[in-house]
């Protein structure tokens, strides 16, 4: 599980580090004219304008996240969700293949579209 969570991690990272980077110089310049100081402009200038983009940071990791570990439990666990579902193939059970593959989808559907459903609100702001 930790193996899954790595790459995801440092794809969220970046795509933080990216939107500090991508902050409007205009906002920074603002922040030291009234003499914020660093902890105040990182709550009120950078975490605002960089909100968005860090959520669109976390929506693909999680997308990653989940598609990482269902492939390892596939292939190298002894339960799970993916050692379920390559059990019910061997067996060639093919109503808990397709009730373990909606189970998935739903979670996954209902999780991007929460996520989206942020950042999009975000955006608008």
């Amino acid at each position: 599980m930790q193996a899954a969570l790595k790459p995801p991690a440092w794809a969220t990272a970046a795509d933080t580090i990216g939107a500090l980077k991508n902050t409007s110089p205009v906002l920074i310049k603002t922040a030291r004219v009234l003499r914020l100081a660093p902890l105040a402009t990182a709550r009120t200038v950078l975490l605002p304008a960089a909100l968005p983009e860090i959520v669109t940071g976390l929506r693909i990791g999680f997308s990653a996240t989940l598609l990482g570990t269902l492939i390892g439990e596939l292939f190298a666990s002894d339960r799970g969700l993916g050692f379920m579902l390559i059990r019910a193939m061997e067996a060639h059970k093919v109503l808990d293949i397709m009730a373990l593959t909606l189970l998935l989808f739903g979670f996954a559907t209902a999780a991007n579209m929460l996520l989206l459903a942020v950042e999009r609100r975000l955006h608008r702001r």
